[in-house]
C-alpha cells in the first residue's frame, strides 16, 4: 500500500479514536448556568480548542506561570481571575506567550491553535473577538476540573 494511503488511514483512525475522548458536558448544554463572571470584579477567560488535528499534543497552559487547565482537542475550561495583564503559555517543543489585558467584568475568549513543529506540534494561544469565540466554543466540551465548572 502507498506510504501516503497509509499516513491519512493512520490520522483518520488517530481522529476517529481520539474524537471520544473528550467526554465533559458541551459548552451548548452548561451555557444558561453559566453567570458572566464569578465574583464582582472578576472577569471571565475561555480557553477552548476546536481543532483534532495533533489529537496527542495536550500541554499544560498556564496564565501568568499557573497551570489552569490542558489544551484538549475539542474542549473548553474557563478561569476567572480580577482584572489586570495576563500571558497564557503552553508547554510544548518551542513557547509562544499570549499577552493581553482583562477588564473588570470582562469576558475573553482564548481559541488554543497547534502549528507543525519539527518533532511534535506546538499549541499557542490566540485572543478572539468576543462574538466568534461565542460561536466556536459552541460544541466543545468541558474538560476542566469538576471541583471548578462554572
Amino acid at each position: 500500500m502507498n506510504r501516503h494511503v497509509l499516513a491519512v488511514m493512520a490520522v483518520v483512525g488517530a481522529t476517529l479514536l481520539t474524537g471520544c475522548a473528550t467526554s465533559g458536558p458541551k459548552f451548548s448544554e452548561m451555557a444558561a448556568s453559566m453567570s458572566a463572571a464569578a465574583k464582582p470584579g472578576a472577569g471571565r477567560i475561555y480557553f477552548y480548542r476546536t481543532a483534532v488535528l495533533g489529537a496527542a499534543v495536550q500541554p499544560e497552559v498556564r496564565l501568568n506561570g499557573e497551570v489552569v487547565g490542558k489544551a484538549v482537542p475539542r474542549g473548553f475550561f474557563v478561569a476567572d481571575r480580577p482584572g489586570g495583564n495576563y500571558e497564557v503559555s503552553t508547554s510544548t517543543e518551542v513557547g509562544r506567550k499570549l499577552t493581553f489585558t482583562l477588564e473588570e467584568n470582562e469576558v475573553r475568549y482564548v481559541r488554543l491553535n497547534i502549528s507543525m513543529g519539527f518533532f511534535v506540534g506546538r499549541v499557542y494561544g490566540e485572543l478572539v473577538d468576543p462574538a466568534k469565540g461565542a460561536a466556536e466554543i459552541e460544541d466543545t466540551r468541558y474538560t476542566g476540573p469538576p471541583a471548578a465548572k462554572p
